[in-house]
């Protein structure tokens, strides 16, 4: 059995409030909140015996996988198949900006967000198809072991989706916590949902809601 913890990373000054906004490619670090909570994950994680961490290149992830895999002395791999969404125009954008640049744009996102390319950069579709070829790599290169996957809610919905046989249009029936734990394990090819969303470690710690 190869288990996948699929691992979203952990806050910035652009997750929290008034201060949102639309992320994508820009290459943000953790605020101190965030890393608080990777440490948080990190703790939670230590039961599970990972024996390889993979990671999105961007900053925010990146520094997220290394707290991860320190208690292990691991290293983090980058793995670009797990960066976030482009967003094009729309990136460093509040979710009102994004509303007032193109209104009928923004009503797509909000109900049929597998029919949305966002202007100059993806569609989930393609974030689905690279995902999931990198996933693919990572489990024919680890066979029955337990592999960490850190990365961005984008791209953690849309995997999470395609293991549970659902397509894009169901993106917003996932969700993801900041510091989310999901837990896949892989029988012959079929996956089984062990955890979905899981915050508790960050409840227990202070750093959750």
């Amino acid at each position: 059995m190869t288990r996948l913890i699929i691992v979203r990373h952990g806050r910035t000054d652009w997750n929290e409030g008034e201060g949102e906004r639309l992320r994508g490619r820009a290459d943000l670090d953790l605020d101190e909140a965030g890393l608080r909570q990777a440490a948080a994950t990190a703790t939670r994680l230590t039961r599970w015996g990972a024996t390889a961490i993979y990671s999105s290149p961007l900053k925010r992830a990146m520094r997220t996988a290394e707290i991860l895999a320190k208690p292990r002395g691991l290293p983090v791999q980058p793995l670009d198949g797990l960066v976030d969404i482009d967003y094009g125009r729309w990136q460093g954008l509040s979710l009102r900006e994004a509303e007032a640049d193109d209104p009928e744009l923004y009503r797509l996102w909000l109900a049929s967000p597998h029919t949305v390319t966002f202007p100059g950069g993806e569609g989930l579709e393609q974030v689905k198809d690279r995902v999931t070829a990198a996933v693919e790599a990572v489990l024919s290169n680890h066979p029955e072991q337990t592999v960490v996957l850190v990365s961005h809610k984008v791209v953690c919905k849309v995997l999470l989706c395609d293991l549970l046989g659902l397509d894009n249009s169901h993106f917003w029936q996932i969700h993801q916590g900041l510091c989310a734990i999901n837990v896949v394990e892989m029988e012959k090819g079929s996956p089984l949902i062990v955890a979905l969303n899981d915050t508790c470690h960050l409840k227990e710690s202070g750093e959750g809601r």
